[in-house]
This record gives structure tokens, sequence and C-alpha cells, in this order.
């Protein structure tokens, strides 16, 4: 079987809160332990989700978001990130046809479902409802027919009564049920202020979470059937994504015989990071080492650059707070003019306190907690040259946290912002650069090229 032609499905929903994510994860667990190397994938820029699916299939969780990369790149990105699988599930955002504000189709289920030519499998919260269903489903199937929804896994069903019932009114449907989950708590996975709680967080409880999943899914699902629709797609014409040849182009990469050493912010409190990312890094020439700012008093021996992505850094101020060798060594790093790229998270841990907690103190600014849930998707270009970016660079990219940063910008800002409003946002000082803003960087491959090429001459001593 060519790599185009990789088996995979959709788990669709017409709303949040369905179940799809449960649904989605329980599938990739089940088939996973049925024998198949599944490939995990998320449309949209979710970062939680995809932990889930990791822990489920022993693979990186892939992101598919339209937005942030481009149309032109979602079954690049698909392809690259299934080579070597039997089967490829892909869990939808939100509703099946909800796309980014204003922008139609764009970003949504739907149209990622188009984009790899795959079925859609709608996951329906049949808890308050029983003919109804039918009718719900038909609307679904029928609203776009470039859509394929090709069945229906039933959740949150009552009782066997209420399951006949439920499967009588969608005999006439024309869409076949695939499968129906009995109302259960005992897999639920606890949310919190963001979303879910990641897995590494609590990954002893997520764990079990996983593998009751893949029971109930074994159970209540026809496995053979959904197996079946996914094999039934066509090839993708499109080569997968290579990230060697996304940087060939740049004119800014380390050289073949100087490897600095970037080191990568993991563990609990940040936990937020595209899997591309690091493949880019290395890729451009740097060996990436993970290090966890909860415990590691120190940087990685030899870094040059750091990259300190999202996370939950308010969750754990105390204890980020109490690693004090390790802020100073991330301030002396950042002072020496190494580059150091953070996002979100990293921005917060950059600052000089947490809800008064002290942090790392490269960036004159405070940090605190609020009420007010800041998301969405966001355009913006490079004021200036900085370390990760050249001036005038244009990226797309998301916010999404529930904190504030007095002030919000400094004297050098990290982007402007083009839409949906124009501001200035984040920091650029020496090689720092630190910002609220997400960014695929499979979307702009210069900036990993740029970051690598910076740490490179800060190890040549030309920094």
């Amino acid at each position: 079987m060519s790599g185009g032609a990789i088996p995979r499905l959709v788990i669709a929903a017409p709303s949040s809160g369905a179940g799809k994510t449960t649904v989605a994860t329980g599938l990739m667990a089940a088939f996973t332990e049925a024998g198949l190397t599944v490939s995990p994938h998320k449309v949209g820029p979710d970062y939680i989700d995809p932990g889930y699916h990791s822990l489920a299939t022993g693979r990186p969780g892939r992101n598919l978001d339209a937005f942030l990369c481009g149309t032109d790149r979602i079954a690049p990105l698909f392809l690259h990130g299934a080579a070597g699988a039997d089967l490829a599930l892909v869990e939808g955002v939100m509703g099946l046809f909800d796309g980014a504000s204003d922008r139609g189709e764009l970003s949504s289920t739907a149209q990622v479902a188009k984009l790899l030519r795959a079925p859609v499998v709608l996951v329906v919260d049949a808890s308050s409802q029983s003919r109804s269903v039918a009718a719900l489903v038909h609307g679904f199937a029928s609203w776009d027919p470039e859509v394929r929804l090709a069945g229906v896994i039933l959740n949150k069903v009552g009782s066997d009564r209420h399951e006949q019932l439920l499967r009588e009114a969608m005999d006439s449907s024309g869409v076949p049920v695939l499968g129906a989950l009995r109302r259960d708590g005992r897999a639920g996975t606890p949310s919190r202020h963001l979303g879910l709680v990641p897995v590494a967080e609590r990954r002893a409880e997520a764990v079990e979470s996983v593998g009751e999943l893949a029971a109930r899914i074994r159970e209540g699902c026809d496995l053979q059937a959904l197996l079946a629709l996914a094999h039934s797609v066509p090839a993708l014409p499109d080569a997968p994504w290579d990230p060697a040849a996304e940087l060939a182009p740049a004119t800014e990469t380390a050289a073949p015989s100087a490897r600095p050493l970037i080191a990568v912010a993991g563990g609990p409190a940040f936990t937020f990071s595209y899997a591309e990312h690091a493949e880019l890094l290395a890729v451009a020439g740097a060996d990436v080492v993970p290090f966890d700012p909860l415990r590691d008093e120190q940087l990685p021996p030899g870094t040059r650059g750091l990259v300190i992505g999202g996370g939950f850094p308010e969750v754990y101020a105390p204890d980020l707070s109490a690693n004090a060798p390790l802020r100073a060594a991330v301030a002396d790093l950042a002072a020496s003019g190494a580059p150091v790229s953070a996002e979100c998270a990293g921005l917060l841990y950059l600052s000089r306190s947490i809800d008064g907690k002290p942090m790392c103190g490269v960036l004159p600014a405070e940090a605190r907690m609020t009420e007010r849930l800041t998301l969405g998707y966001r355009e913006a270009v490079a004021l200036r040259d900085n370390a990760l970016a050249a001036a005038g660079t244009r990226v797309r990219g998301h916010e999404f946290h529930r904190t504030v940063l007095e002030p919000g910008a400094g004297a050098d800002p990290a982007w402007g912002m083009t839409h949906p409003e124009r501001r200035v946002e984040g920091f650029v000082t020496g090689g720092v650069h630190a910002s609220y803003l997400h960014v695929h960087w499979a979307a702009e491959p210069a900036l990993a090229g740029r970051l690598v090429a910076g740490a490179a001459r800060v190890a040549a001593g030309r920094g």
C-alpha cells in the first residue's frame, strides 16, 4: 500500500461536548491494542488532546490546522505524520462545520476531511433524544455533498431500550450506526481553566483512563466495520511534508560541522508543543535536548539556544519559583545574547513574576491570572529583525490563555498584530523573542533555521 492510500477516518461531532475526544482516543487505543500501528491527528491548534492520542498509540500526536499552516500543507503534513502507519485517525474540532471566525469553512473539520479525502464518523450525544437523532444526522449528511459522512457512533446512550429506539430511527437515515456507547463516567478526564488536564500532569491516571476507553470502544463499536471504512479511501496525490526540503531554501541554518545544543522546556509545566518544531530544529542543524524546569536545576550542558513553549506555569508557579538555580541559569543565558524563543507559558516564565511568585526576571513585566479567556486565531508581522524572525515576516498564530502580562509589550515588540485587531505584543530584547502568540513552524520553517543559525553563532563565539 502506498503512503498516499493510508487508511484513515475523521472522528467529528455536531458540537463540542459530544464526546469526540473520548471516542477518538478510545478508538486509537483499541486499534493499537489490536496490533495496528495507529497514527493520531487532531484538527485545530489544540495541544492537550494530542497528548492523550500519543499515550493511546505510542506515536506523536500531530495537529492539522489549515489556518496556521495553509490548506496546501494539510495533506503533506498528514502523510508525514502517518508514515509507516496501518491506520490514521483524525479527531475533529468543535462542530463538524465550525471553522475560523468569519472565514467560512477554513480550518474546520469538514475542510480537513475534504482535503484528506477521508470519510467522517459522527459522534452524536444521544442522551436527550431518540428519533430526533435521525433528523440531526440527515442534516449533517446533506449540508455539504463533498463531505462523506459515512457512519455514526451514538454516545451517552441510557439503556438497551434507548439504543433500540435510536437504531430504529437511524435505519431511515441512510447512515449506518457503527457504535453505541453507554453513559459512563469511569473513564472521565478532568478539566481545568484551559480544557483537559494534560497527560504529563496525571500520567498514571491517564494510562488507566485510556485503557478504560479502549475497553468501552471494543464493547460498543464495530471495529471491523470502522476499519473497512478506513480502507475505502483513495490515494492522496500529495508528497509527504519534508522538513529538510522545507529548510533547503532558507538562508540561515547551522553549518553541518557545528551542531549547537538547543534546550527545549518540557515536563508538566510546559506541555504545549508541535512535533514538527523539534524535527525542524534538528534538520536545521541543532542537537535538541529536553529539560524540565520543575526538576532540573541547570540547563543541559553546552546549551546555546532555548525554546520555552506553552503550558501551565500559573499552576506550577510556586515550584517554578522555588527552582532558583534554573531561573538564574535561564537569565544568564538570555543575558549572553543566545537565542531564546518563548511562547505564552515561556513568556510568563521569563517575566518578573506570576501572581507574585518570582520568575526568571528576563522581561520587565508581571503576570497574573484572570477570569477572562483570551482565545482565537491571529495574524501578525515581525516589526524588526530578531532571533526568531526577519523583519516583515508574516505569520498566522493563535492565543489561548487566562493570564495577562503588564505591560503586554516591550519597547521593541515581538509582533505587530494585523488581524483581528491592530496592536503590538510581546518582547524582543537581545536574543530573546517572547510572545503570547503560538505559531506553527511548519508554516514558516525559516523560524527554526534562524534560531539554530543564531545558536551556532553563539557556539562559535560570534554571537
